[in-house]
């Protein structure tokens, strides 16, 4: 199957992400600017992280063409919900400025290659 830049772009960032989450995940999680030090849980629920996006780039590389839209809608709605967490978590002051600035760019940035790659989908007619 076919897909355009910014779909390849969303899968390549996905399994970037997702790998560092889940095979350095203190590392990952500096990335953008959160202090695992402080929280020794943080590699599990970066592991999580990481596994999710794992499986949102694997369900859009393996999914038939009428298939990968239902896959592209699942993870922009992951990312739509991981805006709507880092503005949560620094407006309750458990991120700090600079790492609700970093998480929820990134989540911004997810959600419109997303959108991007929804709409090139459909009008690819999958």
């Amino acid at each position: 199957m076919s897909r355009d830049p910014v779909t390849n772009t969303l899968l390549s960032v996905r399994t970037a992400v997702g790998t560092a989450s889940c095979l350095a995940p203190r590392a990952a999680g500096r990335a953008f600017g959160l202090d695992a030090g402080a929280n020794p849980q943080s590699p599990y629920l970066a592991r999580l992280f990481g596994v999710r996006d794992l499986a949102l780039a694997a369900g859009v590389l393996t999914a038939t063409p009428s298939a990968r839209r239902h896959w592209l809608t699942i993870g922009l709605a992951c990312d739509l919900a991981d805006v709507l967490s880092g503005i949560a978590g620094t407006r309750a002051g458990y991120l700090s400025k600079t790492s609700g600035v970093l998480v929820t760019g990134a989540a911004i940035s997810a959600v419109a290659m997303g959108a991007i790659a929804l709409r090139q989908a459909e009008a690819q007619g999958d």
